[in-house]
This record gives C-alpha cells, structure tokens and sequence, in this order.
C-alpha cells in the first residue's frame, strides 16, 4: 500500500471560518506504505486574541502566539505537503473546509483529493466501541495520547488510529471485504477507495479462514459454541453449611478473598429460601458483598437441581460485572466450571434472513449503509448477536427495526435457523445454571403468553428496590411523535417507492388485487399523515400554555387526567385521536389482506419471502401503536387498572419531542400474580430496602407482605461512626423559610469555603436543577474556583458516566449531580471525600407518576406523604448515603444542608435509616475545622 496520506489537526479560535474564526496551530502526520514518515506542526499568529474557553481547553494562550508565522508563511509548505496525497483527520468536515478557508485567504488554489475521515472509518472497523471522540479511541485502543487538545498530539493520535482501522479491516475475510467495498461508495469521506484497495489487495493474499469463523449464504460469522447437553448430574458437593466449611472453601481458592460473616450469613438465607421454596426479601448493607453471597448458594441450587437460576440487575454495568468478575471469581471457589448466559428479549438479536436480504437493496440512504457496514463487522466477532454490543447512529437503530429477531410470521422456511442467535440464546438458557438478565428484560416478558423465563422456576433480584419502577415503565405504553412519523414514511405513499409501493408491485407481479384499492390505501396514508401533524401540533400547544417557569430546564412534562377528556377544549384532541385510530386500523387491514393473497400458494423468492417477514414485523408495531393511542385517551381494557397519562417533551423542539407515556399507577399486583405467583422462589436484595428498619413499605410496592415473603436485614460491616463525620449546618437558613434565590445564595457561599477545605473532591446532589444552575453559577462566577474542574448534569455535556471519569480523573473536581447520581455511582477512595445533600430527596410533587399515586392512595383513605412520599425520600436518601463509603479503608464527610432533617417530626425517619452514626451540629468554622482535622 504504496499511497500516501496526510493526517491533519487543527486548533482554532473557534467552530467557523467562514465568520472569521482562524487557526493557531497546523499539524500534519505523512503515512507512507502503512508507516509513520514525519511529522510537522506549527503555531499559527490569528491575528486575534484566543478566545478563554480556548486557552482553557488547549492550553494555548496569546503570548504563545506573539512570536508564530501568519498562516500564509506556511501554506506553501502545507501545499507541497498536500500533493499527490489523500487528506485524512478526524471528523474531515471540520478540518477540511477551515484549512480551504485559510488557503483561500492566503490567495492559493483548494485542496482538491480524497478526503478521509477516521470517525466514520473507527465506526465501521470498531463498531462495539462506547464513543469515537479521539481521547475515548485513543484510551480504547491503547493508543498514546500524551496532550488531548493540542495539533501535535491530536494528529500523532489520528495517524494511528487510521493505521488501526487500515490494520483491522485487512484482517477482515474476504467475503466480509467483498460486501463492504461496493457499500463505501455511500459514505461521506471517500473512504471506498481504500476499501477497494484493501480487497483488491486481499485477493492476492487471500489467506484461510480462522477455525473461529464459517461462511454461511456469502457472509462470514462467528461460530456459536455448541450447547453442552445436559449429561447426567456434576459433581459439585453438598452446600457448606457451617462458617468452618464456608472458610475451607475460600481459602482453597487462594488469595484475593475476604473472609466476611455478613456475606456467609446472606448466603445461608438465600441457600434456605432457595431449598425451601420461600420468597425472601434481604436488605445487605453496602460491604456485605452481596453478589457473591446469593451466586454461591444459586450454583449450589441450579447443579443439584439441574434447574437454572436467573438473576436479575437494574443496569447493564451489573450484569457484565456479574459475568464478567462475580462469576468467574465464584468458579475459583467451587472449582467446577458454571454454565452462564447473558439473556434478553427477542428484539435485542438480529434476524439473519432480514440481514442478508437487505444486503441485496440498493440502499444508498447513509445510516443505513453505516449501519450495514458496521454489522458485518461486528458478525465477525459477535458470540450472541446482541444488538447491545453494537454503537449504532439514530438512523441506524432506525435500520434495526428492519432486521430485529421478532419471531417468524409465515410458515416459509428459514434457511438461517440453524444459525439464529435468539433460538441460541434460549437453547443456552435452558442448558445453563445462572442466566443473568436485567429487570426491563424480566418485566417486559412478563404480560407474554409464552417467555423465554418460564423455565425459571428460581429467580434472584438484585437491586430490588428499582423492581417496582421498571415493571412500571415496562408496562407502560408510548407514542411519540417522531416514531409515528418515522413509521408514516416507512410504509409510504406509492410515489415514494417505499414499503407499499413494493408490496404494490408485487401483488401486480402475481396479478392480485386488493380489496381496498391502492388510491384509496394512498388517501387513508395522507389523511394519517396530516392527522399526526394535527394531534401533536395541539398537545404541542397544550404543553406551551402549561409551562412553567423552568430556569432553563427545557424538559417538560404535562399529566393527562380523566376528566381532561370531558372538558370542551380538550374534545379536539379526543376526536383527532380517535381518527388517528381508525386510519391505522384501516391501513393494517388493507395491508394484512394483500399478505394473506400473497401467502396463499404463491410460490415466492427468498428475497419475496424476506419482504413479507419484515411486512408482518412493521404490521406488529403498527397495531402496537393503535393499541398505545387507545390506552392514551382511556379506551383499553387494562381489567380496571388504575393508569397514569402525560405527555413530555423538550420545549425547544415542539412538536418533534413531543411523546405521549402511559404507566400503571402500581405494578405490585401485576408483580404479584405474573412473577411471585409463578415462581418456587423469589430472592430480593438490595442495599436499601428499609425505612426505619422496616420492610413494609417496599413489600407493598412489589406487591408482597411479610406473609408470603420472609425478610432480612443483614446491616453493613463498615463502622460509619469512625468513618463519617455527618454535619448538620446550624448556620444556614431554613430552606421552607426563605426564597430560593437567597438560599442558593447562602448555599454556594458555605459551599465554596468547604470546597477549599476538601480541595475539591466534593459531590453535590440536589433534587432540582433549577437550585443547581443557580449554585453552580454562583460558585463558578465568584473567581474562587479558577483552578477547580467543575462538572454540572444538565450543563456539562456527557452522559453520567463520561462526568464520573472526567470527575476522578482531575484533582480538584467537584460534581453537581441531579436525581441519577443519587445512586449507582461507584467513586471509591480519596476521589470522593466530602458528600453534600442540598435537599432531602423529595420527588417533585407535580411529577406525573407521583401525583398519580398520591392520587391512589388518598382514594384508598391512605395518607399520600406517609404512605409514599416519605418512604420512597428516604430510600433515596439512602442511596445518596452510600455514594460516600465504597470500601473499608474509605472515610470523608457528609454534609445534609436541609434543616428539615432535624425542625419536623419527619427528620429522624432519614437518620434512624441509616447506619449508627454521631450527627454534628456545626457553624461554618466548625466545620472547617473539622475537615481539617479529618481528612
């Protein structure tokens, strides 16, 4: 590969040229024959002054500037560069069009090559990858990147990547390469002429294809390990049931584990309930190493049994910890290999027959072929054919709809079966002894007649206290705005040639005709389409004259009541839905008449065949969808279930973001009779279950009571009293007393003396985020902060995660965090030291789901606030809590700036919850005093 490439970073003072915005530092990278030639980088003079943000982020400030060349000085050496050489940088449509710009101010001819782009080419060559900014690629791939932000190393960093993306798609197979290189002529760099390069140079050399990987029908896969069958009882040895015996088998395993009487005591009660067929609800305070302590007795349960044990998770971090670390650690202790699967609901697999058939459209649409490209990829290395695994666009996850496992709608064969991850997945559960999924999974299957979880007879939930809320949410039904538009266009009038112009021609092809006729199939689609407009242009007015004053917070949300539907201004909407259902009734029979003709002894091609699958699959969710806008204006038959409607939607992109939620009020009772009902044993942990020692609160939740579930608390083994300081302040006002502003004012003033104090290192939770621009505006404005990174929810970009690294990663950091930061955020060690509640976690009492049990439960003569509210603060509460202490040896400060705590008659409910620990009540300069002294 003797063609050279010219890898190009560079920084400016801004994102536009055009309005004037120049460059301050040029770096290019020449790769010649796969190889690194020579590098050359130089400061830029703008001939303005760099921009603060600018210094900040890359560390180039003016007077580094004073001393450097004017753009035109080096042009002519970046021309001569440039020539006979393909432009190459990471994300090319910003690079490309500012060094034009820059050139053509400096009086000189464009670049007129190929352009390639390393973020498009590390989709497709690394398609499971988390994020393709260059710092995360770089960090990925383990590639050195010494100084993100600056020319030299940006571009250093590009040039590699490029070669690992040249690298790993040459190590592709042929087939795989023979698909891919007639796909690159859609994309948007002119990546199809290394692509072509690179097969043309594998058909030279091609070489045999690895054991691990078959051709089947011209595309290459992974080979599925065959399922074991399940031959006759393994040796595993009796439950050890004495602390002796327990300690015998640890200590066989060799260093690394910690003998801990909590964790055998919950392995004993989850061995019982297990054994004994019972539910048992147990609350294992945070080091009590819960998860090894129910997968010991579960192993000990699905070996002797020979029946598997599922075990549930909230998040898809847990699950892959579980397989990942948990399990494997637990078959160093038994020394008996265990047989594991990841399980997930049919839509997460891919249907291999949809797959190959689109393969053969001529599809030039970019997500699509993105999409397609970055499959046949991912086939190459995928074991379970999850869509999981996959980073795909929004256009992509668009084109997955198309070829998603949703069962087989004809009787037609198909001849990738055999093949087919979803039957895998299930073949895998049944044969295996712990099958891990998570609880949207879990409740999403449990309205179906037939689930891929009948065949679990004993079940474990960790992180329980989420089970309710995600049976719920699972239950729930939607519509929005952008999906419905999506499907209108997908299906599409006949001059759009999309999927009833097909089904059109091929009802002519086998000379059939439609009872409805195709005109007024197109009137019954266009009238749909202006009706949707119509509904969402209303509601999108409803929401506007409902909207309060969010501070900048765009999101919003309106409930829908009953009685709305009775009042005259809401009859339109009434009438306008109720159209909308009757056209996508009608459109759904007309389309399910021209399928059943088409069936009926019609000898159809595979590609044919492909079609009508994917026909019935669109038909599914389109009856979904009428079936969602019935229950949205209360017409379903839901057995007298007591559901709550809203709508939500970002204010700054009406109607488009417009969606319409319906959830059950209470999951318990469908909890009750779908899951404990059905099940010889149900395990349920977490480390917050209790309100002030009780369990009642959390029973009623999920449907239980403390008849048919046993319960246990197995406190934390961390002495909180020598390892926490909590402070009260005595010293700030009354949040119930005051204005908002002015306890913000307060609140950030006390915060930024503390946060010297910890030097950083602090994480802030609040419950609003309207309080938390205001504190975060305050302390960033105050000057004090200059050399602290501070990182806001809603205000920093990145998801939580992303801020919990870049939270860990600076010295002195502090993180504002709104309501998902309160739990599930593992910051163990010195990199947290000081926690801060700002409120006591109350949910918003004008929230939708909260109103509507509030609503509930004053029906049933209960108290709203005892009966929910307060509970549900305080297990918040407690997870906020535990934030703070991670490990034995972690320490730090607790700081709960809300006197309500200790002024109503409802505070000891938040301390009496938590473990034993001394309550300070301090001014500021006690405080400070106290952080000295502590950390």
């Amino acid at each position: 590969m003797l063609q050279r490439y010219v890898v190009v970073d560079i920084e400016t003072t801004g994102n536009s040229a055009k309005k004037g915005d120049r460059i301050i530092q040029f770096s290019a990278v020449v790769i010649e024959g796969r190889e690194i030639k020579e590098q050359f980088t130089s400061f830029v003079n703008p001939g303005q002054p760099v921009p603060a943000f600018i210094g900040e982020l890359t560390g180039i400030e003016d007077h580094m500037l004073e001393d450097a060349p004017l753009f035109l000085e080096i042009a002519p050496r970046i021309m001569k560069m440039l020539e006979n050489s393909i432009f190459v940088a990471h994300n090319v449509l910003f690079d490309l069009p500012f060094l034009q710009q820059e050139l053509k101010e400096a009086g000189l001819p464009p670049f007129r090559g190929f352009n390639m782009d390393t973020v498009e080419f590390s989709r497709i060559a690394f398609p499971t990858l988390e994020s393709y900014k260059l710092a995360d690629l770089a960090e990925a791939l383990s590639l050195s990147h010494e100084r993100p932000h600056r020319a030299d190393s940006d571009a250093l960093v590009t040039a590699k990547l490029f070669l690992a993306c040249i690298e790993r798609c040459a190590s592709l197979p042929l087939v795989t390469l023979e698909k891919l290189a007639p796909l690159s002529y859609s994309l948007k760099s002119d990546l199809a002429y290394l692509f072509q390069e690179i097969l043309e140079e594998k058909r030279r050399h091609a070489d045999d294809l690895p054991p691990e990987l078959e051709v089947f029908r011209g595309i290459a896969l992974r080979r599925k390990k065959i399922v074991p069958p399940a031959s006759g009882p393994r040796v595993i040895g009796s439950y050890p049931a004495t602390v002796g015996e327990k300690e015998k088998l640890f200590q066989g395993a060799g260093s690394g584990f910690e003998m801990r009487p909590a964790q055998f005591d919950m392995m004993d009660h989850v061995r019982d309930a297990l054994s004994s067929g019972r539910h048992v609800a147990v609350e294992a305070g945070t080091g009590v190493g819960k998860s090894l302590a129910y997968l010991l007795p579960a192993a000990y349960q699905a070996v002797a049994s020979q029946k598997p044990v599922l075990i549930s998770t909230y998040t898809v971090a847990l699950e892959h910890q579980l397989l990942n670390k948990e399990i494997k650690s637990l078959e160093r202790i038994l020394n008996v290999p265990l047989r594991t699967v990841l399980l997930k609901g049919r839509s997460h697999y891919l249907h291999l027959f949809k797959f190959e058939q689109s393969l053969k459209e001529q599809d030039h649409q970019y997500d699509s072929v993105l999409a397609k490209m970055q499959i046949l990829v991912w086939l190459t290395d995928t074991e379970s054919g999850d869509v999981d695994e996959l980073n795909l666009s929004g256009g992509g996850k668009k084109y997955w709809r198309r070829i998603k496992q949703d069962g087989w709608h004809t009787d037609k064969k198909d001849p990738w079966k055999t093949r087919d991850f979803y039957l895998h997945a299930k073949a895998c559960a049944e044969q295996a002894d712990i099958a891990v999924t998570n609880h949207a999974m879990l409740c999403g299957e449990l309205g179906r007649d037939r689930s891929v979880f009948d065949v679990f007879q004993y079940v474990i939930v960790d992180e329980a206290h989420h089970l309710e809320q995600a049976a719920r949410e699972m239950m729930g039904k939607r519509a929005d705005y952008n999906q419905m538009k999506y499907m209108v266009s997908r299906i599409g009038l006949y001059e759009q040639k999309q999927l009833f112009y097909e089904l059109e021609q091929l009802m002519e092809k086998y000379g059939l005709h439609g009872r409805t006729h195709t005109f007024e199939a197109q009137s019954l689609l266009k009238a749909l389409d202006a009706e949707i407009d119509d509904l969402f242009g209303m509601l999108a007015r409803k929401v506007m004259r409902h909207k309060k004053d969010t501070s900048g917070y765009h999101k919003i949300k309106l409930r829908i009541k009953k009685e709305n539907w009775k009042q005259k201004s809401w009859q339109a909407v009434l009438h306008c839905t109720e159209r909308i259902r009757a056209s996508l009734k009608d459109i759904s029979q007309a389309v399910t008449e021209r399928l059943e003709q088409l069936l009926a002894g019609k000898s159809l091609t595979e590609e044919e065949q492909a079609f009508i699958e994917e026909m019935y699959s669109f038909l599914a969710d389109w009856d979904a969808l009428r079936d969602n806008m019935a229950i949205f204006i209360g017409q379903n038959e839901n057995g007298g279930r007591s559901d709550v409607v809203w709508l939500e939607g970002d204010l700054r992109a009406l109607p488009n973001s417009l969606v319409i939620h319906c959830q059950p009020v209470y999951a318990g009772e469908i909890l009750r009779n779908k899951l404990f009902a059905k099940k010889k044993s149900v395990v349920l942990t977490s480390a917050t279950l209790t309100v002030n020692g009780s369990f009642q609160y959390f029973l009623q939740e999920v449907g239980l009571s403390a008849k048919t579930a046993k319960t246990v608390r197995i406190p934390s083994p961390f002495r909180y009293d020598k390892k926490v300081q909590f402070i009260i302040p005595s010293d700030l006002p009354d949040i119930s007393t005051v204005r908002l502003d002015d306890f913000a004012e307060k609140t950030a003033g006390y915060l930024l003396a503390v946060s010297e104090a910890t030097k950083g290192r602090m994480m802030i939770l609040f419950t609003s985020f309207d309080l938390l621009k205001k504190v975060y505006q305050l302390m960033k404005d105050s000057g004090m902060l200059e050399d602290y990174m501070l990182i806001a929810q809603g205000i920093s970009s990145g998801s939580r995660s992303r801020m919990t690294k870049t939270f860990q990663k600076f010295d002195k950091a502090i993180l504002f965090g709104l309501s998902s930061f309160w739990e599930g955020v593992d910051i163990p060690g010195d990199d947290l030291s000081c926690l801060v509640m700002v409120r006591l976690p109350f949910l918003p009492p004008d929230e939708p789901v909260t109103e509507a049990k509030c609503d509930y439960l004053r029906a049933q003569g209960k108290n709203p606030f005892s009966a929910y509210s307060l509970p549900e603060a305080v297990l918040r509460f407690k997870q906020g809590f535990g934030r703070l202490i991670r490990t034995k040896t972690d320490r730090g400060i607790f700081l709960v700036l809300d006197r309500r705590i200790e002024t109503t008659t409802y505070g000891p409910a938040f301390t009496k919850s938590l473990s034993p620990v001394r309550i300070k009540h301090q001014t500021l300069n006690e405080t400070l005093d106290t952080i000295e002294n502590w950390l």
